[in-house]
C-alpha cells in the first residue's frame, strides 16, 4: 500500500468521526502537531497499547512467547512486534493495524540485526579486530539494507558495552575492552544503520544497548550485578552510549543488570538524569527482554509496582511481559502513575514511528520483490568475504610457516572443520545456517585439484556430551563419535601422517560464546588439546586456526603450536575467508580489541588499567610487597592492540610538531611506518596518552586515536596523527570533564606493549 492509499483510509475516518490526520510534513514542529492531534483521540488503553512491544514467536531471543496477538492489534494494545520477518508477514501484521484497529497507528518491527541480517559478518568482536571503522559502517548499512527489504525498521543494534572479563560470554557481542575504540565504532554503526534519512526505506533505527554497564557483570557471569565508582562509569563505561546518542541512535534499550542497588530499568538516575537531561537524548527507551517483570526477582515488588518504578523511570516500550499493558491503567486509577507519564512515553513512540515514515507509508518496508533481489547478494557476500579476511587476527607464525603453498596435501583436522552451522558465530538470528559454506568447503572451492584436502573430526567438542549440547543450540549441532577417545585419536593421527601440513580447527563453538553462555575455563576444551598434542607428535607442521568468541587461554598452545590464526567466527563466508587467509590470497591485518590473559585468574586483564601504589617494577616477575602473583607474571599472553602479518613493518623515532599544547591548539605527531617484508599489507598504527599527575588516579595510558595503513613491500608511510585538549579530558572528583595542565606521554606503536614515546606539556 502507497502514501495515496493510507491517505485514503485516513479518508475513511473522517466519514466515521474522527478527523483525518495529516502526515505529509517533515519538520519538527509538524510532527508535533500530527501527534498532538493523534494523541488527542487515544484512549488511555490506546496509548498503553503504544508501550508494548510482543514477539509473533517466529524468532525468540528469550523464554516468553506472546500470546493473542492478532487480537492485541486490532484492539490498539500492540505498539511493536519483534522476531517477525519478510515482507509477506509484515505486511499482514500492519494491515491488522491500519485497517482494523480504531486508529490505525502502524506497528514498528524489530530483530536483533548484530552483525548481517541474511548475510552475516564477523561477530562484533571480530569486527572491531579490523580497527576499520569505514568498513564496519559498510557493514551496518549492507545490514539495514537487507533487513529493511524484508520488512524490518528497527535494529536491536549496536551493543557497546564495555567488557573486560573473558568469563562474560556477551563479550563476543560488544567491541572488546577500550572505551575509546568502541566509542568510534558505536558512531560508526549508527551511521550506517540509520543513514542520513530514517524515513528512506532502506535504514533501520537504531537501538544502543545495553544502558548501562551490561559488561562489568560480576564474576563475567551474565545479567549478574554490575557495581562500581561514579567516576569508573563516566570515564570508561558510560562514553559508548553517549557516542552513540551524539551519532542520533534514535532509541536506547536498557540492561538487565542492577547499578549500585537499583536494576537499570528502574534506575531513574540513570535513564533520565543522565539520558536525558545531561546527554540530551529525545529518542524511545525499551527495556530488554522481560526486563520489566525481572524487577520483580530483584525484589523491587509485585508486577504493578515496578511496571510503575520502570514508567517513572524513563522506560518507554516494555517488551514482551506486558506489565505496562496489564497494570498502568490501574496504576493510574489509584494514583501511582499519572497521564503525563503515559503520555510521554507514548509520544516518544509515535516520535518514532513518524521519523520512520510509517504515518506515511506503514508498507514502506513491504516490497517482496525487493526482498528477492536484496537478501545474500553477490556484492553484500563478497564484501562478507572481505571483511572476515580483515576480522582475522595472526596470533602467531614462527619460521614463516604461513602462508601455506597452493601443492601437496593438507589434513584439515577438529570439530571445527566441517562445520557451516557454526561460522555465523552468536547473534546471528536470521542467518541461513543451509547454506554456510564450512572451512572444508571453504578450502576445496578455494583450491580446487592443486591442493589434496584430506579431513578427520579428530575430536568431540567436548568431553561431556551435556555441555556439548548446551553449547551447540539454535540448530549448530557438531555430530559426536562416542567410539573410544583412543581409537578416534589414531585415526585422526593416521590422516595427520598422509599430510604435508595440518590445519587444526579448535576452539570455541559459536554458541559458547554470546548471551547466558559464560564460562569458568576459558581455555580450548581439553579433549581438543589432546588431539591438538597427538597432531603435534607426528612431527608435521601444524596451524592452529582458532574458533572464538571471546579471548582464550592460549599458553601452552603458544608454547608448542608453530602457527595460530584467530578467525572468531567470520560470517556467512568464514570458510572461504579463512583459506584466503591461510593460503596467502589475503594478508592478514587484524588487532586484538580486548587482552588475551595467559591464565583466567588474572580476569578481569585490561591494558589501561589504573596506576598503584606498589607498581612491579618494568620487566619483573614477582617482588615481594608489589602488585603481582606469586605463579604467574602481570604480563597478558597478548596485549591489547596485537596482531601479526605475513610482513613486517618498522617504525621510525615519533616526533612532535611542539613540546606544548596550549589549550586551543593542536599538537602533532608524526611516525614513519617502512614495510620491510616480502608482502603487500596493512599495519594499524597506535596512539596512545599518559597523564603523568592528575588530581585523580588515571590509566596507565589510553588510546586517543589509530590509523589503518597499506604498505607495499618496501613503502614507507609518515603517519600523522592531531591531538588537542579534548583529546585530554576526563571526569574529576567532582564529574567535571576537565584537561588538567601538566605533563603527559605520547606513545605509538604496533600494540599497546611495543611503543616509543615522546612528552608535552598541557598548558593553561
Amino acid at each position: 500500500m502507497n502514501a495515496r492509499i493510507y491517505t485514503l483510509i485516513l479518508g475513511a475516518m473522517v466519514m466515521a468521526g474522527l478527523p483525518a490526520l495529516q502526515v505529509k510534513a517533515q519538520s519538527g514542529a509538524d510532527m508535533d502537531r500530527f501527534i498532538d492531534e493523534l494523541m488527542q483521540q487515544m484512549t488511555i488503553e490506546e496509548k498503553i497499547g503504544q508501550l508494548n512491544l510482543v514477539t509473533a514467536g517466529e524468532v525468540t531471543t528469550g523464554s516468553v512467547v506472546s500470546t493473542g496477538v492478532e487480537a492485541k492489534i486490532k484492539e490498539g494494545k500492540i505498539g511493536g512486534i519483534f522476531s517477525m520477518t519478510t515482507p509477506k508477514r509484515i505486511r499482514a501484521a500492519q494491515e491488522l493495524a491500519v485497517n482494523q484497529s480504531r486508529l490505525k497507528i502502524p506497528l514498528i518491527f524489530g530483530l536483533d540485526v548484530i552483525h548481517g541480517y541474511k548475510t552475516i559478518f564477523p561477530i562484533p568482536l571480530g569486527l572491531a579486530a579490523t580497527w576499520d571503522l569505514g568498513l564496519i559502517e559498510e557493514t551496518a548499512r549492507i545490514s539495514a539494507v537487507e533487513a529493511a527489504a524484508d520488512g524490518l525498521n528497527w535494529t536491536f543494534s549496536p551493543m557497546v558495552d564495555v567488557s573486560r572479563d573473558a568469563r562474560w560470554g556477551r563479550i563476543s557481542e560488544g567491541s572488546g575492552e577500550d572505551t575509546y575504540l568502541t566509542s568510534r565504532i558505536a558512531e560508526a554503526m549508527v551511521h550506517g544503520y540509520q543513514g542520513n534519512n530514517l524515513a528512506a526505506d532502506n535504514t533501520l533505527m537504531a537501538c544502543v544497548k545495553h544502558f548501562a554497564l551490561y559488561g562489568a557483570a560480576e564474576a563475567g557471569r551474565d545479567y549478574n550485578t554490575t557495581d562500581m565508582s561514579l567516576h569508573r562509569m563516566y570515564n570508561e563505561y558510560l562514553p559508548p552510549y553517549k557516542a552513540a546518542i551524539d551519532a542520533g541512535a534514535g532509541s536506547v534499550m536498557t540492561s538487565f543488570n542492577d547499578i549500585n542497588g537499583v536494576p537499570a530499568t528502574a534506575n531513574k538516575w540513570l535513564m533520565t538524569d543522565v539520558l536525558r537531561d545531561q546527554w540530551g537524548f529525545h529518542g524511545f527507551v525499551v527495556t530488554d527482554y522481560t526486563a520489566v517483570n525481572e524487577l520483580m526477582d530483584h525484589g523491587l515488588g509485585d508486577l504493578q509496582e515496578v511496571s510503575a518504578r520502570s514508567l517513572q523511570a524513563g522506560i518507554d516500550m516494555d517488551m514482551v511481559g506486558e506489565g505496562f499493558l496489564s497494570t498502568l491503567k490501574k496504576s493510574l486509577d489509584e494514583g501511582r502513575v499519572s497521564e503525563v507519564d503515559i503520555d510521554r512515553a507514548c509520544r516518544r513512540i509515535l516520535e518514532a514511528k513518524y521519523q520512520l515514515g510509517l504515518f506515511d507509508d506503514p508498507f514502506r518496508y513491504c516490497d517482496e520483490s525487493r526482498a528477492e533481489r536484496t537478501l545474500l547478494a553477490p556484492a553484500h557476500l563478497a564484501k562478507a568475504r572481505e571483511v572476515a579476511g580483515k576480522s582475522f587476527v595472526l596470533l602467531k607464525n614462527d619460521q614463516q610457516l604461513l602462508p601455506l603453498k597452493k601443492k601437496g596435501t593438507v589434513a584439515l583436522i577438529g570439530p571445527l572443520a566441517n562445520t557451516g552451522s557454526n561460522m555465523p558465530g552468536t547473534w546471528s538470528v536470521s542467518a541461513d545456517l543451509e547454506h554456510t559454506p564450512s572451512l572444508l568447503e571453504g578450502m576445496r572451492a578455494l583450491l580446487g585439484e592443486q591442493v589434496n584436502i584430506i579431513h578427520h573430526q579428530g575430536a568431540n567438542l567436548l568431553e561431556d556430551a551435556d555441555y556439548q549440547e548446551r553449547a551447540t543450540m539454535f540448530g549448530r549441532t557438531i555430530p559426536r563419535d562416542d567410539r573410544p577417545e583412543a581409537e578416534v585419536l589414531a585415526e585422526a593421527v593416521a590422516t595427520a601422517q598422509q599430510a604435508d601440513v595440518i590445519v587444526a580447527a579448535l576452539g570455541e563453538s559459536s554458541e559458547m560464546s554470546g548471551e547466558s553462555s559464560s564460562r569458568t575455563d576459558i581455555g580450548i576444551p581439553a579433549i581438543q588439546q589432546r588431539l591438538l598434542a597427538e597432531l603435534l607428535k607426528t612431527g608435521k607442521p601444524v596451524v592452529l586456526v582458532l574458533f572464538t568468541g571471546r579471548p582464550l587461554t592460549l599458553g601452552w598452545e603458544d608454547a608448542h603450536v608453530p602457527a595460530i590464526l584467530n578467525v572468531w567466527f567470520g560470517g556467512t563466508e568464514t570458510g572461504k575467508a579463512v583459506a584466503d587467509v591461510l593460503f596467502g590470497d589475503v594478508n592478514p591485518s587484524g588487532k586484538l580489541p580486548a587482552t588475551f590473559p595467559q591464565h583466567v585468574g588474572q580476569v578481569p586483564l585490561y591494558y589501561s588499567h589504573k596506576k598503584t601504589g606498589r607498581p612491579l617494577a618494568e620487566g619483573q616477575w614477582f617482588q615481594k610487597f608489589r602488585s603481582n602473583y606469586l605463579d604467574v607474571s602481570n604480563d597478558p599472553l597478548y596485549p591489547f592492540g596485537y596482531g601479526l602479518s605475513y610482513t613486517t613493518f618498522a617504525y621510525g623515532e615519533i616526533s612532535l610538531s611542539r613540546d606544548n599544547l596550549p589549550s586551543n591548539g593542536v599538537l602533532e605527531v608524526y611516525v614513519d611506518v617502512r614495510n620491510t617484508g616480502n608482502y603487500g599489507g596493512e599495519e594499524v598504527v597506535q596512539l596512545y596518552i599518559s597523564d603523568v599527575a592528575g588530581s585523580i588516579t588515571r590509566p596507565v595510558k589510553e588510546l586517543k586515536g589509530f590509523q589503518k595503513i597499506w604498505l607495499e613491500p618496501g613503502q614507507s608511510k609518515r603517519v600523522v596523527f592531531e591531538l588537542t585538549v579534548e583529546d585530554l579530558k576526563f571526569y574529576d572528583a567532582n564529574l567535571d570533564h576537565v584537561a588538567e595542565p601538566g605533563e603527559f606521554v605520547v606513545a605509538v606503536g604496533t600494540n599497546s606493549r611495543d611503543v616509543q614515546e615522546g612528552r608535552f606539556t598541557l598548558t593553561d
